[in-house]
């Protein structure tokens, strides 16, 4: 029997206080698309369609083997990121992150390899998105706005897990929904 193919990721939650505390960051700028909060997380692996419930399993499976000591990380600093020369995505960085934070990433960038499927490989540049940029926006309210909040920080948040993802793309945004999660020890 086959199965429709699932989007998958694999992510950090936050808390909501955090989430919170994002959302309301939002200017109402004309062309950027602020994210709902249960949109917002940390991604570590996005992984695209997989088509297979069997390598789904397997990476279900190898994902659960994974063992990195719990951590934290702090949300400072806001940065955008450019596609074809103009802005795409507004995002709070975790500072220099944390070797744990490294080191689960690559743990888990080899159990999707185990499992048999191809992980993202582009540099590892962790952050949270919080918008998304459209051809509206005015660049230059987009620096003012980046600038007044350069040395923004929303505290720091404990690391006790991540989890599996699935995604579905609609008109008003991404649907997330939690397929499994996975606790550090």
């Amino acid at each position: 029997m086959n199965t429709p193919p699932q989007r998958l990721f694999v992510a950090i939650d936050m808390p909501w206080s955090s989430r919170s505390d994002l959302v309301k960051l939002d200017p109402g700028m004309r062309g950027l698309r602020w994210l709902r909060a249960e949109e917002m997380h940390l991604t570590l692996s996005f992984l695209g369609n997989v088509i297979s419930a069997e390598a789904r399993a397997l990476l279900h499976e190898r994902l659960a083997s994974v063992r990195v000591p719990a951590f934290c990380l702090p949300l400072a600093s806001l940065g955008s990121f450019a596609a074809r020369g103009r802005p795409s995505v507004v995002w709070i960085g975790v500072g220099r992150g944390h070797p744990h934070l490294f080191a689960l990433h690559k743990k888990i960038q080899d159990a999707v390899l185990s499992a048999g499927l191809q992980p993202d490989l582009r540099a590892f540049k962790p952050h949270v998105t919080l918008a998304r940029c459209g051809p509206a926006l005015a660049r230059g309210d987009l620096q003012r706005f980046l600038k007044m909040h350069a040395a923004f920080e929303a505290g720091m948040f404990a690391v006790s897990s991540y989890a599996l993802y699935s995604s579905e793309l609609t008109p008003d945004g991404a649907i997330h929904r939690r397929e499994a999660e996975f606790a550090l020890p």
